[in-house]
This record gives C-alpha cells, sequence and structure tokens, in this order.
C-alpha cells in the first residue's frame, strides 16, 4: 500500500535538513578545532564564558515570544502581525537585555576585556529578533530557506577564521568578531525572507503575546541556563582552561543531537497547527525516532572518543573524554525533551512547564556547587546529566498523563527504525535506477 504523501513529505523534509545542519556542524567542528588548537584550552574557555553569557542575553532578552507564536498560529488573520511584532519584540527587548548584561559584565570584571563583551552584546537585539522571525519561518514551513540560512551563518564564522589561521592572526577577538557576524547574519536573512510591514503592527496582540510568553518565559531561560549555567560555574569554580576542556566534550556530544534537533523542527508545524490528538500522535513518533537515533550517535561517539578528541583537537585537549562520557546518558534525556516541550506549549500549562524546568535547573545548580570544586569538568558533566534525566523523567510522566498515551508508545520499535532509513534507501534505489537506465541508453 502506497504510504500517504504529507508522510513522504516530511521525511523528505527532515532528510534535507538533516543535510544541511551536517554540512553545518562539519563546518562548526573546523572551527571549533581551529580555535583549541590556536587558543588552547584557556583561550577558547574565555571565548566559552564570553559567548555564553551573549547567548544568555538573547534568551533572556526574547522574551520566549516565539511561544505566543505557536498559540496563536492556528489564527490565519494573525500571521502578519505575528511577524512584525516578533521583530519589534525582538528588537527592543533583546536591547535592554544587552545593557542588563553588560552592567554585569562590568561589575564582574568581563573577563576577557570590556570591549569584548560591549562587540558580542551589540548583537544580542539581532539575536533575539532572529529567534522570533526564524520561528515564523519554521511554522510556514520555509525550512530551506531556514537551512541555508543556517549554513550562511556558518559559513560567516569559518571562512574568516580559516583565512585568520592562514596568516597567522587568530586571537580570542577576532573569533569573538566572527561570532558576532554569524549571530547578525540570521536577523538579515529573516528580515529578506519575511518582509516584515510596520502596518502590520498590532499593539492589542503584543499586549497579548507578552502575557503568554511572560508565563512560560521562566521555565525557558530556566532550561537555556540549564544547559549553559555549568559553563559559567565552572569557569567560577575552576579556572578558564577548564571550561576549555568541558566546552569541547559538550561540542562533540552534540553532534548527536544534529538528528533530533532536526527532527523536533520539522514536526513542528504539525504540533502546531493540527488538532491536538493528532499533535499528540505526531510528537509521541517523533520522541520514539529522536530516542532510537540519538541513542545510537551517543553511543558511537562514547566509543571513539578516547581517539577521536586527542587526534581532532590535540593532546591538550585529552581531558575532554572523560566529561564527553559522563554527558552521555544526558544528551539521550535532552532529546527526549525537546519535542515534548513543543507539544506541552499548547496545554496552556506554563506553571506546570515552569516548575520542571525550575526544579531541574537547582538540581542542576547545586549538584554543579558540589561536585565542580571536587572533580572540575566530570563534575559538572555528572550535575549536568542527573539535571537533564530528571528533567525528561518528568515530562514524560506530563505528557503520558496529559494525553492517555502509555510509555509503551514512547519506546522505538522497528516501524520507527523502518522510517528512519526509508528516506535514505529511496534516493539509493532512484540513483542506481537513474544509473541503469544511463547505462542502457545507446551511445
Amino acid at each position: 500500500m502506497a504510504r500517504p504523501p504529507a508522510v513522504r513529505s516530511t521525511e523528505t523534509v527532515v532528510l534535507h535538513t538533516l543535510v544541511s545542519r551536517a554540512i553545518r556542524l562539519i563546518l562548526a567542528m573546523a572551527t571549533g578545532v581551529l580555535i583549541a588548537r590556536t587558543l588552547q584550552p584557556e583561550g577558547r574557555g574565555v571565548y566559552a564564558v564570553i559567548a555564553t553569557a551573549a547567548g544568555a542575553a538573547i534568551v533572556v532578552g526574547h522574551l520566549s515570544v516565539e511561544k505566543s507564536q505557536i498559540a496563536w498560529w492556528s489564527d490565519r488573520s494573525r500571521h502578519q502581525a505575528l511577524v512584525t511584532n516578533g521583530l519589534v519584540l525582538g528588537l527592543v527587548l533583546g536591547a535592554v537585555s544587552a545593557l542588563g548584561a553588560l552592567a554585569l559584565a562590568a561589575a564582574g570584571g568581563a573577563p576577557g576585556g570590556f570591549a569584548l563583551w560591549a562587540l558580542a552584546l551589540a548583537v544580542v537585539p539581532l539575536g533575539a529578533a532572529a529567534i522570533n522571525l526564524d520561528g515564523i519561518l519554521t511554522l510556514r514551513s520555509r525550512m530551506e530557506f531556514v537551512n541555508r540560512t543556517i549554513l550562511l551563518a556558518a559559513l560567516a564564522q569559518c571562512l574568516p577564521l580559516l583565512f585568520l589561521a592562514a596568516i597567522g592572526q587568530v586571537t580570542v577577538a577576532s573569533v569573538i568578531i566572527c561570532w558576532a557576524i554569524s549571530t547578525a547574519l540570521p536577523f538579515v536573512r529573516g528580515l529578506r525572507g519575511l518582509r516584515p510591514s510596520p502596518r502590520h503592527w498590532d499593539r492589542a496582540l503584543v499586549r497579548c503575546q507578552l502575557a503568554l510568553s511572560a508565563k512560560y518565559h521562566v521555565g525557558w531561560v530556566a532550561l537555556y541556563f540549564l544547559v549553559s549555567i555549568d559553563i559559567l560555574l565552572l569557569n567560577a569554580l575552576d579556572s578558564a582552561a577548564a571550561v576549555g576542556i568541558y566546552t569541547v566534550a559538550v561540542t562533540v556530544m552534540a553532534l548527536a543531537r544534529i538528528p533530533g534537533e532536526t527532527i523536533t523542527q520539522v514536526v513542528l508545524p504539525q504540533q502546531a497547527g493540527g488538532h491536538v490528538s493528532d499533535a499528540s500522535q505526531v510528537t509521541a513518533r517523533a520522541l520514539r525516532i529522536n530516542l532510537f537515533v540519538s541513542s545510537a550517535l551517543v553511543g558511537l561517539l562514547a566509543a571513539a572518543s578516547p581517539w577521536l578528541i586527542p587526534l581532532v583537537y590535540g593532546p591538550s585537549f585529552a581531558g575532554s573524554v572523560a566529561p564527553l562520557l559522563a554527558l552521555a546518558p544526558g544528551t539521550i534525556a535532552l532529546m527526549v525533551v525537546r519535542p515534548l516541550e513543543q507539544y506541552l506549549v499548547r496545554l496552556d500549562r506554563p506553571i506546570t512547564m515552569t516548575a520542571i524546568a525550575v526544579s531541574a535547573l537547582t538540581v542542576n545548580v547545586l549538584l554543579n556547587l558540589v561536585m565542580i570544586p571536587r572533580w572540575g569538568a566530570v563534575g559538572a558533566a555528572v550535575a549536568s546529566t542527573v539535571a537533564y534525566v530528571l528533567m525528561a523523567f518528568l515530562e514524560i510522566v506530563r505528557f503520558t498523563r496529559s494525553t492517555g498515551l502509555p510509555v509503551r508508545e514512547l519506546i522505538p520499535g522497528t516501524a520507527d527504525l523502518r522510517s528512519v532509513l526509508r528516506p535514505l534507501t529511496a534516493r539509493r534505489a532512484v540513483g542506481t535506477a537513474a544509473r541503469t537506465a544511463r547505462a542502457g541508453r545507446p551511445g
């Protein structure tokens, strides 16, 4: 029996998105290796602290506006207003967040220099607005445009650094400049792709968006800090060099998250626009596939890490292997959280979601405060894994109770394996048929 075109279309989009993200990942890995080998652990750690803090300012400043975009997307009459509102809110709230972060950096001594912090934080408003614009593009299923933007942003960071490496001019400052350019580029692309107009500004809708988004924002900020606070705490309780060692482990583990992130992004329109019962089935299937693919990749990377990390990053980063192994279970847990979080937004229970995220963050911080002074980067990794697993467990309980689906519906099966392999085998069959046809043509 022929499969429904919608399913086939979704799988094709997933495959295309996965390929683009794989290319982006290769570029990011090349950038990361270059930074590690030229700046060594301490320099890489300073860069990681500044970039993490700027990223946190972006997350705080965008006020979870994309949650309100999901909530109101079913009303087509509000689509244009959501675009313009997302742009303006991102710029204004991002600017406020950037100023606050700059004040905190000045008070805390601004490791690396105040000028670098000012440069990194200057692009925070653009980054906050880009999140909102990217959310609209995803809701419109314009994944090809989003994928091209991702690749261009990666190239904007990687290519200048390669040139600077060739002339021996890679410094913490030049790395921050390239990061800032790559962060600003999605904003420019978002403006081009959506062309927001001031006449679509809807003040009444803005009030509704802020009221709704604010309910989710504490939880979303807690979720962001859940996966990034360890870097800031490790810098404060240990050293920048320890941060450099730890961030290599985080970067390598991020390889296993790419397929899951791709699937999560592609199914968002179905989760946001379909009937709630259909959205729950889509969420369960995305979770099963994420769990299957992420587990396989995490296991592969963990097995290869003892020789892979010293070979790629250099002997000075051999200490990254132990934190990577400690992060492995937590990485799998994070891939469970992402599709669940998108579905739970539709239930309009922000207090529950916030409580889950804040609980996991609290556990993470407390464990980091105990473990980092004793075990350094490995302690930070163990603390993160425990917190990630806790959050995944709590969200699974919330999801199964709200949908009535049994837990066995979230366990991958052979059908999920076939759905992962089908697009690859189909492309191989098409390629074989095409070569056969060409070979049979008369010369």
